[in-house]
């Protein structure tokens, strides 16, 4: 207390000039119109560009939760729209044994394959050697190990491990991770890897120098990964040159998933991989 009467005794001559303009500046305001008029259009516009100011920023916030909310229906949409193309057999792509959609596809007798999901992205890391995502959905939401993970389409990654609420996902960015992968343009297909170096380039692997490549081919999905259907985008090709004594080119691919803005992401289950690996599982002497 007697710290607060040193400091007003000490500064009583500003103390009082300020209470001195404080009242004529009140004074003014109260009995002229046009004083009056002016200060209020200027506290108002104060005002305004402070709550103007504080609005946009808490937009921010509220167009993030906006666009999360519009990828969720977005992917439950195409999904809906895929299963009925499916199931009335119009706009699809049609092989040999199979109806094929990015996401999902029905094998001949119109048994669904592919079982597909939404996730939100929780954590992500792209700068390590070994990256990996989280999910904010799993046991208990149906999803399973060996899901493959796509974003649009797009591949991103393998789910390795899954609790009640949570799952972890092996990224696309992770140099122990390799998925089968193909040219589109004429469908050689190899192994598609991560060396660790560049979050923007990842390397095709086993592809016979004689095949014909040229930077701007898109990379697929074979299939022969089960997690996956046949035809998801990889990446395109950017950069290849022949190792020096090799017979396989060194190719350079751009992933087509932005891995530095993974918000939502689909999981795909193959109904059938258990069947498909228990049969791979057998060996020559049937055992």
């Amino acid at each position: 207390m007697k710290n607060l009467f040193r400091l007003i005794y000490r500064y009583h001559v500003v103390f009082l000039f300020l209470l001195l303009e404080t009242l004529s500046l009140s004074i003014v305001v109260t009995y002229n119109n046009y004083q009056r008029a002016t200060f209020f259009d200027s506290s108002n516009f104060f005002v305004g560009t402070l709550y103007e100011g504080f609005s946009s920023f808490m937009q921010i916030f509220d167009f993030k939760q906006v666009n999360i909310k519009m990828a969720e229906e977005n992917a439950l949409l195409r999904t809906a729209l895929q299963e009925h193309l499916l199931r009335t057999g119009k706009g699809a792509y049609r092989s040999s044994d199979s109806i094929f959609l990015p996401g999902i596809a029905r094998d001949s007798s119109k048994r669904a394959i592919y079982r597909f999901l939404t996730a939100r992205v929780i954590n992500n890391s792209i700068n390590q050697q070994h990256n990996f995502i989280t999910l904010n959905k799993g046991r208990h939401d149906g999803v399973k190990t060996d899901m493959g993970v796509i974003a649009n389409g797009q591949v991103v990654g393998l789910v390795t491990n899954v609790s009640e609420n949570f799952s972890k996902v092996i990224s696309m960015l992770n140099s122990r991770w390799k998925i089968s992968a193909k040219i589109k343009r004429n469908d050689y297909y190899g192994s598609l890897s991560w060396d660790g170096k560049d979050y923007r380039r990842v390397q095709l692997n086993e592809i016979p120098y004689h095949v014909p490549v040229q930077n701007g081919d898109t990379v697929v999905t074979t299939g022969y990964t089960s997690s996956f259907p046949e035809g998801l985008a990889i990446g395109v090709i950017s950069d290849f040159s022949i190792g020096t004594g090799s017979n396989f080119y060194k190719i350079e691919v751009t992933p087509a998933a932005d891995f530095k803005n993974l918000v939502i992401v689909g999981l795909v289950e193959n109904k059938q991989l258990n069947e498909i690996k228990q049969l791979e599982s057998i060996n020559l002497n049937g055992n």
